[in-house]
């Protein structure tokens, strides 16, 4: 500023403040700036001064103007009293010799401090410079941060961009590659357990040539000594071996059923598709979910004020000259100045609200009531999406003659019939799911609250508690999943839906398990091709090793280039995961209803299958004659 031309530094009233402002909160939340008054001024203070206790009584300009000290706050008047000047930090307290440095005033450190109010004798003013330094690295990194987004937040978009097309394309090529790179996955799985196996025996080879037992080792904690001993890589080779054999046996025995999960992968990609708008949902659900979290914050926070507030009493230091017989913590009136006003920096500060009252303690209950609503909300949300896209896959399964006979809007379809007949029985569903998870909270919080005092018998307990809710989470999530797929399906309520996906399920176990894993694969390779591709091209573009791409495409000067990056990776991440769960909803949906063609059809003129031409072939069955008519199933 103009008038500030004349004072080029800053001086920090109490430097020593900056001590309590190490950590990344507290310098959050005071600016990422020490939490003292600054004032600027022409020189920095040359000689070490303290305000004097028979100084409280006179006036800011017979202390400060006179004796040549400018180091008060713009605009504190000449007449104003030095305790009221202090007690309202206008002015400082103490002075330091100091030496001007990076456009601050920093005190000399070999300077012995005198008694200062607030200050203990084990503070330094190293310590002070430590934490001021501190606050302005913070504050300069943050300054960094942003303008590094500022500089490439839209080449961050381009690699999302890129992301979402990878994932796009993987997924509608599946049709054409599931079956080669399926293959290629399977081989790829046999060689590494087969490279484990020769490394794990060319290591047990050389141990046992040197007679390295465990024998002689004998028990320790040192787990990296155990990769000395023969035991451990015999160990580890029979492990090995045994998964090698087990994947060995599953490709021979299974291959029929691993083909048929091939098939389905493909009929996904065909669905996909067909409904592109399908892989758009997500950010639907994403913005229901968002609107729940919304409303239950704001429920949650609305009961705050009608509870009486509280203020009491506080003072920065209560053992300062003054502060005595101040009653600290006791109840105060903000609007009303301290009875004691000999005590610096005594104040009315809040404290709370009340709690006492009929209306104040059912505020808690209300708070519960809150949270259950919130999970059973989400837990709602999450349902309707996941019988919204179940639905529109369906009737994609469900089309004897595709696409003639897939609906005009299918997804919209779906979520009106999804709506209008089936809001009862995904609120069903996620209420019993809600129940699991709001156990599991309360069982978090109880380990939480006895970790300091629970015996290892105890802490056994709950350690199997905790598992068996985790477990009972994990099934109710798989069970509602597949029963909201048959509700989509037959429109049944959902205790009857759970019921026969169930048993379905069941009765076709081994399928199920082939399909999953292959699926599990196929997903897992798919994000690592999207994450890692993106990852790789954001690293070369951002950290400018590829050159010649003319000025429109040069990479930005970043101070940290690895923070777009990490960027792009968990943005392409976050949209691998939303299209592949599309994806997957449809492989499970396609699954129960290729389940449901194949016992409740035969294949005749009555009741033909739906199922497309090529899982017909594998299967070795046909229909008898195409219909004269279109058929829907009953």
């Amino acid at each position: 500023l103009p008038s500030h031309r004349d004072k080029p530094y800053l001086l920090y009233f109490n430097i020593f403040s900056c001590i309590l402002s190490t950590n990344i909160i507290s310098v959050a939340e005071n600016g990422l700036q020490c939490p003292t008054p600054q004032v600027c001024v022409s020189s920095c203070p040359e000689a070490p001064w303290t305000v004097e206790k028979n100084q409280f009584s006179q006036t800011v300009g017979e202390v400060f103007y006179t004796k040549n000290r400018n180091f008060c706050l713009p605009g504190v008047p000449w007449n104003m009293m030095v305790i009221t000047s202090l007690q309202q930090e206008l002015c400082p307290s103490f002075l330091l010799p100091s030496a001007p440095a990076l456009g601050r005033c920093f005190p000399w450190t070999n300077v012995t401090l005198p008694a200062l109010p607030g200050i203990t004798n084990d503070t330094t003013i190293t310590q002070g410079i430590s934490g001021l330094i501190d606050s302005l690295n913070a504050r300069d990194i943050s300054v960094k941060i942003f303008e590094d987004f500022a500089q490439s937040w839209y080449w961050i978009l381009v690699a999302l961009g890129v992301a979402l097309i990878l994932s796009l394309l993987f997924i509608l090529l599946l049709r054409l590659v599931a079956g080669p790179l399926v293959l290629v996955l399977i081989l790829g799985v046999l060689g590494v357990l087969a490279y484990g196996i020769y490394y794990c025996w060319e290591e047990y080879r050389v141990l046992r040539d040197k007679g390295a037992s465990i024998s002689q080792l004998g028990f320790t904690t040192n787990l990296s000594a155990y990769r000395s001993v023969q035991e451990t890589w015999l160990a580890a080779l029979i492990v090995l071996a045994v998964l090698e054999a087990i994947l060995l046996l599953v490709l021979i025995f299974l291959r029929q059923r691993i083909r048929i999960a091939i098939a389905l992968l493909k009929e996904a990609s065909k669905a996909v598709g067909q409904m592109m708008s399908t892989m758009f949902y997500p950010l639907a659900t994403f913005v229901l979910l968002l609107i729940c979290i919304a409303y239950w914050a704001m429920t949650a926070l609305y009961p705050l004020p009608t509870q009486p507030p509280q203020y009491v009493l506080w003072a920065s230091n209560i053992s300062s000259p003054g502060c005595e017989e101040v009653p600290i913590n006791t109840s105060c009136d903000p609007m009303a100045q301290p009875v004691n006003s000999s005590c610096p920096g005594l104040m009315c500060v809040f404290q709370g609200y009340s709690s006492k009252g009929l209306v104040q303690r059912s505020v808690f209950n209300l708070q519960i009531y809150g949270v259950l609503g919130l999970f059973w909300t989400l837990n709602w949300v999450l349902a309707l999406g996941q019988c919204v896209l179940a639905g529109a896959f369906a009737s994609f399964y469900w089309a004897f003659h595709k696409p003639q006979d897939i609906p005009t809007f299918p997804l919209i379809s779906a979520f009106i019939r999804t709506l209008r007949y089936h809001t009862g029985s995904l609120a069903f569903g996620a209420l019993i799911l809600t129940l699991v998870q709001i156990a599991r909270v309360i069982l978090e919080y109880i380990d939480h609250k006895l970790r300091g005092v629970q015996n290892p018998v105890a802490r056994c307990i709950m350690c199997c508690f905790k598992c068996c809710l985790w477990c009972l989470e994990k099934f109710i999530k798989f069970l509602n999943r597949n029963a909201y797929i048959m509700i989509a399906i037959y429109g049944k309520n959902f205790c009857v839906s759970a019921k026969n996906a169930f048993t379905l399920l069941m009765r076709n176990i081994v399928r199920v398990v082939v399909l999953d894993k292959v699926t599990d694969l196929l997903l897992f390779f798919g994000k690592l091709l999207v994450v890692g591709g993106v990852g790789v091209l954001s690293f070369f573009f951002f950290s400018g090793r590829i050159q010649g791409l003319g000025r429109d495409f040069e990479s930005p000067h970043l101070n940290y280039y690895w923070l777009p990056i990490m960027t792009s990776i968990l943005g392409a991440y976050v949209i691998a995961s939303g299209f592949f769960s599309v994806f997957s909803m449809c492989v499970d949906t396609l699954f129960l209803c290729f389940l449901e063609d194949l016992e409740r059809n035969d294949g005749s003129l009555d009741r033909p299958y739906y199922m497309s031409k090529s899982l017909l072939k594998i299967l070795g069955k046909k229909n008898e004659a195409p219909p004269d008519k279109k058929k829907r199933k009953k």
